[in-house]
């Protein structure tokens, strides 16, 4: 139910809120006369939307998603990528031969539990070698076939499942898996080689990849599930002979952790989906449903013109903004492995949805907001929208209307990456970056009819 509140309170209440008043020439003056005030809460406002296609991601994250599943309800998603790797600085050369390079192997490494299917089902996976650097900005669209050969023999191939079933007691109580791939030899011997007579080869990724430009992996086959693979490194196994004291041959195996995904080299997700009809019904049929990593968004309008109205209808000589939020409900779709809704919800201005990732943009709070998932709202709560309030009253104040861009807004997944700081007494934790969601499939329905808006304002009357 919507309702609208009104609470009369003392003075000293508006004149708390003097520094984050919004002030027009009716409104706030340089004090507050000691008179009756009143908190208006009001939450009679409409908010509409429907679905948006959202078929292409930049992967702004060394998250690795790698696999296919089919899942009623939901549709077919693959995902395979393509990567650069960061160069040690520095690589162990003394004692070392190139005949003592004994292997390499592709690790990656997830976290347990870190996939969408079936953790028994067998799968496959194929390692290709790219011929050539990889574009920037690159895409979920992105054709690994134009860069490499995927109809040579591949590189290098595994067969791996998604648990730790017959492995020791040790490795089954680990909090991560890894998927190990046995790499040429030669490889390793090559890039050993390279660093001998070109170390400068080696100070810096976009030199690496003129010699080493990363490599393809893909799905070979089996079906079934996705990995989130979080951390993509090469290690070199190697070994050095040397002598004891009693002249006797001592043989040192070493593991030279030399070769990494990070954020400065180029990884990219190369995703396909095709939604499930009977999902897709749905969101003919006008439900708000959002499918991520790519698949669907929705685009909502905002009634802030509605909002904007009933303050300039209700204020009072004196007036305070307080709050402006938005609650919107968030439902678990039914489907065949359990797919959730996503965790973050960005809120942004459709017209600047591009120019928030290019830029490596934060949430404002004036025409872009975060809300993550709450349990006890069971929804996304968007609780900073009174900056945009401000800000859309000025411009409404200024020429007597609202662009209709200006209230219109796409809802998207998106992955935030927080920090911590501590000044010895408080700890403070802040989103310091906000990019597109890469990460196990998610989707749920946006229940738009039942979305609360509420406005609260302070006023003050004069008798």
């Amino acid at each position: 139910m919507k309702t609208t509140l009104t609470l009369f309170t003392g003075a000293a209440i508006l004149s708390g809120l003097l520094t984050s008043c919004e002030n027009t020439t009716q409104e706030i003056g340089s004090s507050l006369i000691q008179e009756e005030s009143e908190v208006v809460i009001h939450n009679e406002f409409s908010v509409s939307g429907h679905t948006t296609p959202n078929l292409s991601i930049e992967s702004r994250t060394i998250v690795q998603l790698l696999g296919d599943i089919s899942a009623e309800g939901y549709g077919n998603f693959t995902s395979d990528f393509v990567c650069q790797f960061m160069p040690a600085s520095k690589l162990v050369t003394d004692g070392v031969t190139v005949n003592e390079i004994d292997s390499m192997k592709l690790i990656l490494a997830y976290p347990n539990g870190g996939y969408v299917g079936d953790s028994i089902a067998p799968m496959g996976l194929e390692v290709f070698l790219l011929d050539r650097q990889l574009p920037s900005p690159i895409f979920s669209t992105f054709n690994p076939e134009e860069y490499c050969d995927v109809n040579a023999r591949p590189l290098a191939s595994k067969i791996y499942v998604g648990n730790a079933q017959g492995e020791n007691d040790s490795i089954q109580a680990l909090s991560y898996r890894e998927i190990k791939v046995d790499l040429p030899v030669k490889l390793a011997r090559d890039l050993f080689t390279l660093y001998v007579e070109n170390p400068q080869a080696y100070s810096f990724p976009t030199e690496f990849a003129k010699h080493f430009p990363g490599i393809y992996v893909r799905n070979s086959f089996g079906a079934g599930r996705v990995t989130q693979i979080q951390k993509t490194t090469m290690v070199m196994y190697y070994h050095t002979t040397s002598t004891d004291s009693e002249g006797k041959p001592v043989i040192k195996h070493v593991e030279g952790n030399y070769f990494a995904v990070t954020p400065e080299v180029i990884s990219n997700n190369n995703i396909a989906f095709n939604i499930d009809p009977a999902l897709q019904a749905r969101m003919d049929g006008g439900e708000n449903i959002i499918v991520a990593p790519v698949g669907r968004d929705v685009e909502i309008t905002f009634p802030i013109r509605d909002v904007i109205d009933y303050y300039i209808d209700n204020r009072g000589p004196l007036s305070v903004v307080n709050t402006l939020s938005m609650t919107i409900p968030a439902e678990s779709i039914e489907n065949a492995y359990g797919i959730q809704p996503p965790e973050s919800l960005l809120m942004v201005l459709s017209s600047k949805k591009d120019e928030f990732f290019l830029n490596n943009s934060l949430n404002d709070d004036k025409t872009s907001f975060i809300a993550t998932y709450s349990a006890a709202a069971k929804g996304y709560v968007f609780s900073g929208l009174r900056n945009y309030f401000l800000e859309m009253l000025s411009k409404y104040n200024a020429d007597g209307i609202i662009d209709p861009a200006d209230a219109t807004f796409t809802l998207t997944p998106v992955a935030l990456t927080t920090e911590t700081t501590s000044n010895g007494y408080t700890t403070s934790t802040y989103v310091s970056a906000v990019t597109p969601y890469i990460g196990k499939p998610a989707m749920t329905k946006l229940d738009l009819e039942k979305a609360d808006i509420t406005f609260q304002f302070s006023k003050q009357s004069f008798h």
